[in-house]
């Protein structure tokens, strides 16, 4: 049986939820379960919709139940500002388990392996988000930044870390950690408390995996490049830049002028014309001036149209993976994948239905953070939907364009009642006069 059917997901979730903090003083007229407001949030997200909940309770009205129980467990939907003010007092810490739970069924199930890259390691890409900002609205976790007029913004960050490979389309989103205010007002700052935050919270959980940790060039900074090389035994590749690193480019010109730094050239085709990639690394260099620096491998790559001489992209890395002839375009295409996380990740929260950057509330705790959580959790459902529901993969591919299937979803849902997804996704395929794997 398919562990990763939803209706098992969400049954997982309603367990685990179940026991979420009560906030509320014990009273006999408390109508609705802390459970109930996890998931009509989590449902909104799910669905792409800010109307399913009340679409659903006209259904409700109407009918006598509704798609929201039958799909999503929900027991009994309440209103809007009810779920928001339950979700407050919430702590996010309280959904990783979420997360990780989806996380270990996809190990335990071999779906994990088409993630390991060439290297022999799993590649986490991290980076720092920006999911809200406003000139008014505001709540104890908002960050503050004044901009070039001397007007403050109110805004939140998390570091949200994904689960990426070259050449895989999906990506696997894993806990977020909110940057909140005590970290300091600098960004810089933040995301680098925060991603240590999260290192020493989450590392656990891939013991004895190895995991090559993926950032720009604010990640490229000794204490946390020794915190994951000495401390947890494993591997970066991190963005470098001449500007920040001005003593590293400065014992790398010195070693390419006595012949020590390694060269690789190839010829590649790009579909419409030839490319030159040229390599270079050196293995032990220091990251930085001092006695006490840290020995780094740095590489480069350089790509020039082979025509035109035109440079189309340059890069560089500092990593503790050994450099090699046999081992450099290796590394960069991880290093490279880094992107991954804006294209495949911010990029899809953003712009495809998932209304990242949308005040969905704010509360005067945990509200924002919440409900940015749940959606996060969301995001990484479907995803899993996608690599091990032969259901979902087939309605999916036969609707083509993400929107159209969430559209479909979004309406057949208004209008009709489903007793299981099994259901809903059975008389999608009968519409569409296709056929179904057996779940």
């Amino acid at each position: 049986m398919n562990p990763f059917t939803l209706k098992n997901t969400l049954s997982r979730f309603r367990l685990h939820w179940a026991d979420a903090p009560d906030a509320r003083k014990p009273n006999n007229n408390t109508k609705y379960q802390v459970a109930d407001a996890i998931l009509a949030g989590f449902s909104v997200f799910f669905m792409q919709s800010s109307s399913f909940l009340a679409h659903q309770r006209l259904i409700q009205q109407k009918q006598g139940r509704n798609n929201a129980t039958s799909l999503f467990e929900i027991e009994r939907i309440p209103s809007d500002p009810q779920i928001r003010n339950l979700l407050d007092t919430l702590d996010v810490k309280h959904f990783h388990a979420n997360f990780w739970d989806l996380y270990e069924n996809f190990k335990m199930q071999g779906h994990l392996e088409s993630f390991r890259s060439k290297l022999g390691t799993f590649l986490l890409a991290v980076d720092g988000l920006t999911y809200f900002s406003s000139e008014n609205i505001s709540c104890p976790e908002c960050l503050k930044r004044q901009d070039r007029n001397g007007v403050e913004h109110f805004y939140h960050s998390a570091i949200t870390p994904v689960i990426v490979k070259p050449g895989q389309e999906q990506v696997l989103p894993l806990p977020p950690e909110f940057i909140v205010p005590q970290d300091g007002n600098e960004k810089q700052d933040c995301e680098r408390v925060a991603v240590k935050r999260w290192l020493s919270q989450h590392q656990y959980h891939f013991e004895p995996q190895m995991i090559t940790y993926l950032g720009d060039d604010l990640y490229a900074n000794q204490p946390l490049c020794q915190l994951i090389d000495q401390t947890y035994k494993q591997h970066f590749i991190f963005t470098c830049k001449p500007d920040s690193h001005p003593y590293l480019y400065e014992t790398v010109a010195v070693l390419e002028k006595n012949g020590v730094v390694e060269k690789l050239s190839q010829r590649r085709w790009s579909g419409k014309h030839g490319e030159i990639w040229n390599y270079r690394w050196v293995n032990e260099v220091p990251l930085r001036a001092g006695d006490d620096a840290m020995n780094v491998n740095w590489c480069e790559l350089v790509i020039t149209h082979e025509t035109s001489g035109a440079i189309l992209y340059q890069n560089a890395f500092v990593t503790n993976h050994t450099l090699t002839d046999h081992s450099i375009a290796i590394v960069v295409e991880a290093g490279r994948s880094r992107w991954k996380i804006e294209n495949e990740n911010n990029n899809v929260l953003k712009t495809k239905g998932y209304h990242l950057e949308h005040n969905f509330g704010h509360g005067h705790k945990h509200l924002s953070n919440v409900l940015a959580t749940l959606n996060l959790l969301a995001f990484l459902t479907h995803t899993i939907q996608e690599i091990t529901n032969g259901a979902y993969q087939v309605l999916r591919k036969k609707l083509g364009a993400r929107k159209t299937f969430f559209q479909d979803l979004r309406a057949l849902t208004r209008y009709l009642i489903f007793d299981s997804w099994d259901a809903l996704f059975q008389f999608m395929a009968d519409g569409l006069e296709i056929s179904l794997p057996s779940p």
